[in-house]
């Protein structure tokens, strides 16, 4: 069994005891996999090699049925019938079993775990049915491949996203990282909401499927109630009192909407067709709510037509208090 000599030892590999927790162990990856992404190594072949170890060594610890076979297995390494390199150079481990001396070799399913789960085989991985190519990183041109069981390593995996609202209204092409150090350009559909789930088909563990949880971020003008959105548009005394337009923000830029006169504090207008789209893409209504605004600071001009106008307007909003 060729695959036998490429046994590693994946504890060593990513720098942690054997009874790390999986905590400690996805702690140490995260910081190995940004020390050796290709993309911060260009052109260093050292640094994509030791990138494709830690992966290797952490898909299997992180699982923890791969992981318990692997400690189970790895007994081996230290037997006398199991060696990195033969005499011959054929084979890594001397071929006991079954002799006449009736010396036991390794256990058969310990040579499955290596080919179906740890081992690589550069030479026959294309012409396996079971090999599974996987593109490298941007920064090299040469195709690795290796020979796992698609079947048994294939794995979903979740990964968090948080958008500000106006990307998450438009959608479009999004950049983003993972934990394993991949770099994804993903087209996001326009109108996603907080604690959607989008599916990417192929982009999980050798094969899996990558989950993205979506996460609106919280906006300083705009709340999102259902497919209508809410907002507050402050307008000065006279914009209350003679009504006019004036320019309200929305999703899709600044729109002119009408003020009526002698609009009150707290009123709400409806902006048409301005919400928040659905599924089908059908949208809501924009709420606006009126607040009138007092100007702190004012010009001398301003102050003496407020003066004159307190001296004859007839409006007395307290005449009903006695």
């Amino acid at each position: 069994m060729q695959n036998l000599q490429n046994f590693r030892d994946y504890y060593e590999i990513l720098g942690v005891s054997k009874d790390a927790t999986n905590d400690e162990i996805k702690k140490v990856y995260r910081r190995l996999a940004r020390q050796y992404h290709p993309d911060l190594n260009p052109g260093n072949k050292a640094a994509e090699e030791k990138f494709k170890s830690i992966g290797e060594a952490y898909g299997v610890l992180s699982d923890p049925t791969k992981r318990a076979q692997y400690d189970e297995f790895s007994r081996f390494w230290q037997q006398k019938g199991f060696k990195k390199k033969s005499a011959q150079g054929k084979s890594g481990f001397s071929s006991r079993s079954g002799n006449n001396n009736g010396s036991k070799g390794v256990d058969p399913s310990f040579e499955n775990f290596i080919n179906q789960v740890i081992g690589k085989n550069k030479n026959t991985a294309k012409a396996n049915n079971n090999g599974v190519e996987v593109d490298p990183p941007r920064s090299s041109r040469n195709r690795s491949t290796y020979n796992v069981s698609q079947t048994a390593n294939r794995r979903d995996i979740e990964a968090r996203l948080t958008l500000p609202l106006e990307k998450a209204y438009k959608g479009g092409v999004e950049r983003i990282r993972l934990e394993d150090g991949r770099s994804l350009e993903v087209r996001m559909p326009a109108g996603m909401v907080t604690g959607q789930t989008i599916r990417l088909r192929n982009q999980g563990v050798n094969g899996g499927d990558l989950y993205l949880k979506i996460t609106v971020e919280t906006h300083r003008i705009f709340k999102i109630d259902g497919i209508n959105i809410f907002c507050q548009v402050p307008i000065t005394p006279s914009e209350a009192v003679l009504g006019g337009q004036v320019e309200a923000p929305t999703l899709d830029g600044l729109v002119k909407m009408t003020i009526p006169p002698g609009v009150k504090p707290g009123q709400r207008l409806r902006l048409a067709n301005k919400g928040y789209p659905d599924e089908s893409g059908k949208r809501g209504d924009q709420l606006v709510e009126i607040k009138i605004a007092t100007p702190q600071t004012i010009t001398p001009q301003e102050k003496e037509l407020y003066e004159k106008l307190r001296q004859i307007e007839t409006f007395k909003p307290r005449a009903n208090l006695i």
